[in-house]
């Protein structure tokens, strides 16, 4: 049995306790007012402005030093112009005056005012309504920087929050996966399998209560949610939006979020359940429950997870969709689910912990961590590259806006989720070294929650993101309860199933 070490137990408390506090931190230091607002802007432009205008002052002088010079220099020929021209001048202001008479002179000059009058009225309003017309503009744009500043340590739990509770789906699909092969690899790795999914049910309720708050309004992070969105004539009216309440409104939204969930965490706790009951078994009664169950998980699984990647990280940019957008995400949370058996597992193995597990079930894992960064790399260029190609205006603003707001995020995650282990772990044997595989696995991961923070930032923060206090705190927290969450469970059974009918093969396997 594994006992959970104080030293990591302690490790998980500060992560949470340090997270908590970053994430209260986040919230109450975001801006309240659109006064605060204006202030953050005028500060953030205060550097730029007086770069600006020290510019504007030398060109100022070089073109004042510039001017006198020409005059100087051409003061001369300037005179011998003047005079021609006032000897010319004179004889038309002698021929003008015989043609013109004192009165028309008057009434010209009275016309002259009136228009001159209308005109400066006309100008006034002009000026005036441009005033009024800039005012609203600017205090809209203040409007909506607050709601992006706002909803910044929201949208920071909420990458946070969902990139875990993925990690435990992505293990949990992969468990089922093993089951319906009849691998006879994996079953000494099942208990770690089970140990990391512990963590589903856990998060699923703080995710959903995530999900609640938004659909309350509390923050705005799905812009479909506004007021009015589907009312023609509301100033929120949205033409594309409005075509699509019938499938992104609030109620079928939670249901099917609550399905979703419930769906999981069902097979979750009747497979782990089966799993244990074998143990104890004389027959392999309860395996043969666990294939079929998992068999029909799979086919739900496969719906509901492309499903779910459209409500909860497609639906935050309602005018852009892609097909592929379901498989692209499972594929970034699969990879890092398995990442985290090949993590637990070394490190259980290095506590002296699952004697049964060789070099060659971590062979295996690394294999599936590098074929499936393949894979996602696969997925990220195929969607980029057909929207690209189709060249649509509202299919490639997606892509224009992480290209040139979030280059390093945007471009850094495929150095971390492909490049670096396409060329880390392509080798054979590194696959088989602990420090290479962690390292390797760690990269992947923090790879992984960038590729999410690409996904769901730009819609909700635009250009105001940052890594700060809310992201670094948030992904604390829930890293924390992960470990606490994760290693408790893996204390509740022995970590060797007993009488799964592969147990043998599996202890005694070598690639």
């Amino acid at each position: 049995m594994y006992t959970f070490s104080k030293n990591l137990k302690n490790i998980a408390f500060a992560l949470m306790i340090l997270g908590l506090v970053g994430i209260v931190y986040g919230f109450l230091a975001a801006p309240k007012t659109i006064e605060e607002v204006e202030k953050i802007v005028a500060e953030s432009h205060h550097d730029g402005a007086h770069h600006t205008n020290a510019e504007a002052t030398h060109n100022a002088h070089a073109t004042h030093e510039k001017a006198s010079i020409d005059t100087t220099h051409t003061a001369t020929s300037n005179e011998e112009v003047a005079k021609v021209e006032n000897d010319s001048l004179h004889s038309e202001i002698v021929l003008s005056n015989q043609a013109i008479t004192e009165d028309t002179i008057a009434h010209e000059e009275a016309s002259n005012l009136d228009v001159a009058a209308i005109h400066a009225e006309e100008a006034k309003d002009v000026a005036k309504e441009t005033k009024v017309d800039e005012e609203k503009e600017h205090h809209a744009h203040l409007e909506h920087v607050l709601h992006q500043l706002q909803n910044k340590p929201w949208a920071a739990l909420y990458v946070a929050c969902i990139f875990f509770l993925l990690i435990s789906m992505g293990v949990l699909a992969f468990y089922a996966i093993q089951q319906v092969a009849q691998a006879g690899w994996s079953p000494v790795l099942f208990r770690v399998m089970q140990g990391i999914t512990a963590y589903l049910p856990v998060a699923s309720v703080i995710f959903f209560v995530l999900l609640l708050l938004s659909g309350f309004h509390v923050n705005h992070l799905f812009v479909w949610m506004k007021e009015g969105v589907d009312v023609v004539g509301h100033e929120n009216y949205d033409k594309l939006i409005a075509g699509k309440t019938g499938y992104l409104n609030v109620a079928f939204w939670l249901t099917r979020a609550a399905i979703f969930l419930l769906g999981w965490n069902v097979y979750r706790y009747l497979s782990r359940k089966n799993c244990l009951a074998q143990d104890e078994s004389n027959d392999n009664s309860f395996y043969k429950k666990n294939f079929k169950m998992s068999a029909a998980f799979l086919v739900f699984f496969i719906v509901s997870e492309s499903i779910m990647a459209w409500d909860w990280i497609m639906s935050v940019d309602p005018h852009w969709f892609s097909t592929l957008f379901g498989w692209y995400v499972f594929a970034s949370f699969f990879v890092s689910g398995i990442t985290t058996i090949s993590i637990v597992t070394l490190y259980l193995k290095s506590k002296g912990y699952l004697e049964n597990v060789n070099t060659s079930h971590i062979h295996d894992l690394s294999k599936f961590m590098f074929g499936i960064s393949v894979f996602w790399t696969y997925l990220w260029f195929s969607q980029f590259m057909l929207i690209w190609y189709s060249n649509i205006p509202e299919e490639v603003t997606y892509f224009k806006t992480r290209i040139e707001q979030y280059n390093l995020p945007f471009f850094g995650a495929v150095v971390m989720n492909f490049i670096f282990p396409f060329l880390v772990l392509i080798n054979t044997d590194f696959k088989r070294i602990t420090g290479i595989v962690v390292f390797a696995g760690i990269v992947i991961l923090f790879g992984h929650y960038i590729d999410f923070f690409n996904m769901i930032m730009p819609a909700t923060v635009g250009d105001q993101w940052f890594i700060g206090v809310p992201e670094i705190s948030s992904l604390m927290f829930f890293l924390g309860l992960f470990i606490f969450v994760v290693f408790t469970a893996l204390t509740k059974a022995p970590l060797t199933p007993k009488r799964n009918p592969f147990i043998e093969e599996s202890k005694h396997f070598h690639y």
